[in-house]
C-alpha cells in the first residue's frame, strides 16, 4: 500500500542516507586538511558528581578523533548526557536528544566505553541518532509533500533538494534538528492523514527536541477552527462545533505538556529548597518561565 501511494519512498531513503554519508565524508576530509576554527571540543572539565561513567578524554586514536569533532551546541549536549544538568544555562537544551544517546550508550553501544571512552561514545551515540532521525525525516518528508503537493514528481524533487539543503551539516552533526525535523514533519503527516491521535504523540515529542516545538500545536488550532465553522455553520450544530472546540484545545495542551514539565523540573532543581535572597531573578517571576530567561541572559 505504502508503495502504491509513495512510489519513490525507498529512493528518497536511499538518497538521504547517500547525502548523509557524503556530508560525513566532506565533514572528515575537510577536518583532516585543515584546522577547525572552533575549539570548543577541548572544553571537557570533570564532572561535578563524580561517576565511574565520568571518564576523562580517550587516549585512542579514533576516539580522540570522535571528541575533537564535537564542537559548539555539541558540547553542551555531550556534556549533559555525560554529567547532568550542572549548570542554569544547559536547561536550554532539552530532554529527547540528550535521553536517545543516554539510552544507545548504556546499551547498544556501551561495549565500545572500554575501548575508545564514555565520551566518544557519546558523541558516537549523538551522530548516529541524529543522522538516523534524518533519514526517516525525509521520507515523512516525501509523505507529507505528496499529501499537499498532490503530485508526485514534485514531491520527490523537493525531498531530494530537502537532503541536500544548505543547512544539512546541522542534520548530521549533534544536534537536536534531525529529532525535531522528524517528529515536526511526521506529525504533521499524521494529522494531514486523520489520524489525529499519533499527530498529538509525534508533535508533543517534537516539543521534547527543540522549545518552539510547542508552536506545532497551531496546526490543531487551524484545523479546529476550520472544523468548528463547518459545524456551526454548514452542519448548523453548535453542540458539535463546542465538541470539535473542547477536542481542538486538548489535543493542542498535550503538545504543550512536554515544555511546561521541563520548565517545572528546571524550577524544581534550581529554586526550590533556597531562601528568597538566593534565588535567581526569573524564580521570584510571576510565570517563571527558566527557558525565556536563559535565552535573554545567556543566549
Amino acid at each position: 500500500m505504502g508503495t502504491l501511494l509513495f512510489p519513490h519512498q525507498t529512493l528518497v531513503l536511499k538518497t538521504a542516507a547517500i547525502s548523509r554519508l557524503l556530508l560525513l565524508t566532506l565533514l572528515v576530509l575537510w577536518r583532516t586538511l585543515l584546522n577547525p576554527y572552533d575549539t570548543s571540543a577541548s572544553l571537557n572539565p570533570d564532572c561535578l558528581i563524580n561517576s565511574r561513567l565520568h571518564q576523562h578524554s580517550s587516549n585512542n586514536s579514533v576516539g580522540s578523533k570522535i571528541e575533537n569533532s564535537v564542537v559548539s551546541d555539541s558540547v553542551y549536549f555531550v556534556r549533559i548526557a555525560q554529567c547532568g544538568y550542572e549548570y542554569e544555562q544547559t536547561y536550554v537544551f532539552l530532554l529527547l536528544l540528550l535521553a536517545c544517546i543516554s539510552l544507545l550508550s548504556r546499551t547498544v553501544f556501551a561495549p565500545l566505553v572500554a575501548v575508545i571512552g564514555y565520551r566518544a561514545v557519546l558523541g558516537l551515540c549523538g551522530y548516529v541518532v541524529s543522522n538516523i532521525a534524518f533519514l526517516f525525516a525525509a521520507v515523512y518528508f516525501y509523505r507529507l509533500s505528496v499529501l499537499i503537493l498532490k503530485d508526485l514528481e514534485a514531491a520527490f524533487r523537493a525531498s531530494i533538494l530537502f537532503c541536500f539543503n544548505p543547512a544539512s551539516i546541522f542534520y548530521s552533526s549533534i544536534y537536536s534538528e534531525s529529532l525535531y525535523a522528524l517528529f515536526s514533519v511526521g506529525g504533521i503527516y499524521y494529522l494531514m492523514s486523520g489520524a489525529k491521535n499519533i499527530a498529538v504523540l509525534w508533535l508533543a515529542l517534537s516539543g521534547c527536541a527543540r522549545s518552539n516545538g510547542v508552536l506545532n500545536a497551531g496546526y490543531f488550532c487551524f484545523q479546529t477552527m476550520h472544523q468548528a465553522y463547518d459545524a456551526l455553520f454548514l452542519k448548523k450544530s453548535g453542540y458539535l462545533a463546542i465538541l470539535i472546540l473542547i477536542d481542538g484545545a486538548l489535543r493542542s495542551i498535550c503538545i504543550f505538556i512536554p515544555f511546561i514539565a521541563f520548565q517545572a523540573y528546571g524550577y524544581r532543581n534550581i529554586c526550590l529548597g533556597r531562601y528568597p535572597d538566593e534565588m535567581r531573578s526569573w524564580c521570584k517571576a510571576r510565570v517563571p518561565l527558566l527557558y525565556n530567561f536563559i535565552q535573554s541572559h545567556y543566549w
